[in-house]
C-alpha cells in the first residue's frame, strides 16, 4: 500500500512538471509565432550556439584563470619565502660575527679595563688583537663592526668607541625600548651632507652581557652591506618584483625603489600587491611583499592571437554561415510563397513559376498551384455572374430614378402654379404672361427625363427661371445674386441638383422672415473639387436640426423618401452619391436666425 502511494506520488508530479513545460511551451510560442523565419533562425543560433559557447567558453577561461590564479600565488609565496631565506642569511651573517664577539673573553676583559692614559690604551689595544679573532674579521665583507662601552678610558676609534657617544643615536634608544639583548634595526641618513657612507643601513644590536659578573655596558653594533644584500635579491632573477618593509619604509627592492629610502605610503602601485607576508626578525616586524608580474594576461593573450582568431572563426563563423544557408533554404521560398499570396485580392491568382524542393515547403508550392488552377476557373465563372447582377442592379437604380422623377415633377409644379395663383389674386396684373413664360421653362424639364444629367449653366437657366418666379411672389422680400467660374459651366451634374436647395432656401429660409433676404449661388472649382455653394439669410436652423439634416443628405436612401420632411432634398442627395459613388462632401454651416450655408463638393472626375 505505501509503495502504491509512493507511485501515485511520483505520477502526480511526473504529471504537473509536463504541465509547466506546456505552459511554458505555449507561453514561448505566443510569441516566436510572431517572428519572421530570419528571426527565428538568428535567435536560434544565438540560443543554440552563440549562447552556449559563450558560457561554456566563460566557463573554461575562468576555470584556467583561476587555476593560473592560484599557481601564481603559490610562486608568490614561494618567492616570499626564498627572500625571506635570502635576507635572513644575509642578516645571519651579522648574527654569526656577534656571536663570536659576544662569547670573546679577550674583548671582554679589554673593554672592562681600566687605562691610565691613552698610550696606555694604545699599547694593550695593539697587545689584545694583534692576533685574535677580531683583528680577523673586522672589516671583512664590507662590514662595519663597532663595540661601545661606557668605559671612560677608552679612546674612540673605529672598532671600540665610548657608550657617551650614541646615547642620542635612535637605534641606540629602539634597543632600550625594545629591553631584548639582540635586535636588527634599519637606519636613515636622511641629512643632505654629501658623504661616502650609506644612506640606508642594516644594523645587528646585540647586548655584550655574556659575562654576568661585568657590571659595565657594553653594545656591539654590526652594520650589514645593503648593497649586497640588494644584490643576492636581484640575483634571483624573479619576474615579479619583491620589496622588504619595515613600518611604513621600504627596506630591499629587486625594483624601481631598490636603491633609496621611500615610504610605502608612497608607492603608486597598491593594487598590483600580489602576495604579502609578515615575519618577525629579531624583534622587528617585516613585511615582504611580491608585486603581480606585469603584462603577463596580455602578452599571453598576444603571444596566442592567431589560434584565438582561429577558434573564434571556428565556433562563431562556421556555424553563421551552415544557419545562413539553411536559413536561405527555408526564407525565399516561403518569401516566394507569400508574394504570390498577395495577389489573392487580384480577380486571378498567380501561379508559382518554379517549384523547387521535396520537403514540406515544395510540397506547399505544388498544392498551392494545384489550388490555384482551380480557384481561376471558379473565379471566372462568378466573375460572369457578379457582371450580370450588375446589369440587373443598374436597371433597378434606372427604375428607382423614374420613381424619383415622378416625385419630383408634381412638386415643382405645384409650388409654380401657387406663386402664379397667389400673384394673380393679389395683383391682377399682366405680368402673369411673364410667370407662366417662366413656368413653362421649368416644365419642359420636367417632362423631358431622357438623360438625367445636364450641363451645370443649363441648370442655373433653372435656377434664374425658378427665383424669376419667387421674386414675383415675394417681391422687395427676395434678393439673389449668383456666380459662376467659366471653367465650370461644361461640368455635368444631375438635372435640378441646385434647383432644389435653392427652394429650399426660399421655402424654409426667406418666406418665414418678415424682413428682406437673399439668396446666393456660387459655382468654382477648388483643387480637385467642383464645389456648388448655396447661401441663404434666412431664419436659419437649429444646430441640432443642421446634423440631423447633414447626415440624411450623407446617407441617402430610398427608405428615407418615404419621410416628409426635406425630400426633395433628399432626391437630389442620393442622386448625387450614385454619381460619385459616395465620394461626394456636403458641409452645412450657419446659426437659428441668421440664414444657412450649403457646401457640396464633388470630385471633378466625376463630372466630366
Amino acid at each position: 500500500m505505501e509503495g502504491y502511494f509512493q507511485i501515485c506520488q511520483i505520477f502526480k508530479k511526473t504529471v504537473a512538471v509536463k504541465m509547466r513545460l506546456n505552459l511554458i511551451q505555449d507561453f514561448f510560442a505566443k510569441y516566436i509565432n510572431d517572428y519572421s523565419i530570419k528571426k527565428k533562425f538568428f535567435l536560434l543560433y544565438i540560443l543554440c550556439v552563440l549562447l552556449p559557447l559563450i558560457l561554456t567558453d566563460s566557463v573554461v577561461i575562468f576555470t584556467v584563470l583561476k587555476r593560473e590564479s592560484e599557481d601564481k600565488k603559490h610562486i608568490m609565496e614561494n618567492i616570499a619565502n626564498s627572500v625571506q631565506y635570502s635576507f635572513y642569511k644575509s642578516v645571519n651573517r651579522g648574527s654569526e660575527i656577534a656571536k663570536s664577539i659576544y662569547m670573546s673573553k679577550y674583548i671582554n676583559d679589554f673593554l672592562n679595563r681600566e687605562y691610565i692614559n691613552p698610550l696606555d690604551y694604545y699599547n694593550h689595544y695593539q697587545e689584545s688583537f694583534k692576533d685574535t679573532m677580531i683583528g680577523n674579521i673586522l672589516g671583512i665583507d664590507n662590514t662595519i663592526i663597532t663595540i661601545y662601552s661606557d668605559n671612560s678610558s677608552i679612546v674612540n676609534g673605529r672598532e671600540f668607541k665610548r657608550l657617551e657617544t650614541i646615547k642620542d643615536e635612535d637605534w641606540y634608544k629602539y634597543l632600550q625600548k625594545s629591553g631584548l639583548d639582540k635586535v636588527i634595526y634599519f637606519d636613515y641618513d636622511t641629512s643632505n651632507i654629501s658623504s661616502t657612507g650609506a644612506k640606508r643601513k642594516i644594523l645587528f644590536i646585540q647586548r655584550l652581557n655574556y659575562y654576568n659578573y661585568d657590571l659595565r655596558e657594553k653594545v656591539l653594533k654590526v652594520e650589514l652591506d645593503c648593497s649586497s644584500i640588494t644584490r643576492n635579491i636581484s640575483r634571483m632573477n624573479y619576474d615579479n618584483t619583491v620589496y622588504i618593509c619595515s613600518g611604513d619604509y621600504i627596506i630591499i627592492s629587486n625594483g624601481k625603489y631598490g636603491s633609496i629610502s621611500t615610504r610605502f605610503s608612497q608607492f603608486t602601485e597598491h593594487d598590483q600587491v600580489g602576495f604579502s607576508q609578515n615575519v618577525n626578525l629579531y624583534g622587528m616586524d617585516l613585511d615582504i611583499i611580491v608585486m603581480k608580474p606585469k603584462f603577463e594576461i596580455s602578452t599571453e593573450l598576444l603571444n596566442n592571437l592567431p589560434i584565438i582568431i582561429l577558434l573564434v572563426l571556428i565556433n562563431t563563423v562556421l556555424p553563421f554561415l551552415l544557419f545562413s544557408m539553411f536559413n536561405r533554404s527555408f526564407t525565399e521560398r516561403i518569401e516566394e510563397l507569400t508574394e504570390v499570396f498577395k495577389t489573392v485580392e487580384s480577380e486571378s491568382l498567380v501561379m508559382i513559376p518554379h517549384v523547387r524542393g521535396k520537403d514540406e515547403i515544395g510540397s506547399l508550392m505544388c498544392n498551392y498551384n494545384i489550388m490555384v488552377k482551380r480557384t481561376n476557373s471558379l473565379i471566372e465563372k462568378v466573375y460572369k455572374n457578379q457582371i450580370y447582377e450588375h446589369e440587373m442592379t443598374v436597371a433597378r437604380q434606372n427604375a428607382e430614378l423614374l420613381a424619383l422623377h415622378s416625385q419630383i415633377n408634381p412638386h415643382f409644379l405645384f409650388n409654380a402654379l401657387e406663386s402664379i395663383r397667389m400673384h394673380s389674386i393679389i395683383k391682377r396684373e399682366l405680368e402673369t404672361a411673364d410667370m407662366v413664360e417662366k413656368l413653362s421653362i421649368m416644365q419642359r424639364q420636367y417632362v423631358d427625363w431622357g438623360d438625367d444629367l445636364i450641363d451645370v449653366l443649363k441648370e442655373i437657366d433653372f435656377v434664374y427661371a425658378y427665383l424669376g418666379l419667387q421674386k414675383y411672389r415675394f417681391g422687395d422680400r427676395l434678393s439673389y445674386e449668383i456666380h459662376v467660374d467659366d471653367d465650370c459651366t461644361k461640368f455635368r451634374i444631375p438635372k435640378l441638383s441646385i434647383v432644389t436647395f435653392v427652394e429650399n432656401a426660399c421655402v424654409h429660409g426667406i418666406e418665414s422672415k418678415i424682413t428682406p433676404g437673399w439668396i446666393f449661388v456660387r459655382i468654382y472649382k477648388e483643387d480637385d473639387m467642383l464645389c456648388l455653394e448655396i447661401e441663404d439669410t434666412g431664419i436659419g436652423i437649429s444646430e441640432d436640426l443642421m446634423v440631423k439634416l447633414e447626415y440624411k443628405m450623407k446617407n441617402a436612401n430610398i427608405s428615407m423618401l418615404k419621410e416628409r420632411s426635406r425630400v426633395g432634398i433628399v432626391n437630389a442627395c442620393l442622386r448625387l452619391n450614385m454619381i460619385s459613388n459616395k465620394e461626394v462632401e456636403y458641409e452645412l454651416d450657419g446659426d437659428e436666425g441668421s440664414g444657412l450655408i450649403v457646401q457640396i463638393k464633388i470630385p471633378i472626375n466625376y463630372v466630366l
